[in-house]
């Protein structure tokens, strides 16, 4: 059983920055894409950025592309996403999520394990 532990969430202000980490135990995280979500009250959860088992091959939603970066570390079992140039509608909980994949999965249905969430809010 794979676990998932978001942290680095928190209150910032529009145009800051913050790195979301997520910490996993319990499986070989290098045999999972890797991805990350988020959820808005009465919203369903929307994809943000997917990361293939070696980290070679990345997917982003739309509106974060060049303001997101996802990363992992194989030999550290952990996963980011550095955020730049915060906007308000990013506000939202994150979750870190996992799969037995090889290859970027950007759909929710796809991903078999997913962490407890840390909230990021941008205030205007």
């Amino acid at each position: 059983q794979v676990q998932l532990v978001e942290s680095g969430g928190g209150l910032v202000q529009a145009g800051d920055s913050l790195r979301l980490s997520c910490a996993t135990s319990g499986g070989t995280f290098s045999t999972y894409t890797m991805g990350w979500f988020r959820q808005t009250p009465g919203k369903e959860r929307e994809f943000v950025a997917s990361i293939n088992w070696i980290g070679r091959n990345t997917a982003y939603k739309e509106s974060v592309k060049g303001r997101f970066t996802i990363s992992r570390d194989n030999s550290k079992n952990t996963l980011s996403l550095e955020m730049n140039n915060l906007k308000s509608e990013d506000t939202a909980v994150y979750y870190c999520a996992a799969a037995r994949s090889m290859v970027v999965l950007t759909f929710a249905s796809r991903y078999e394990y997913w962490g407890q969430g840390t909230q990021v809010t941008v205030s205007s």
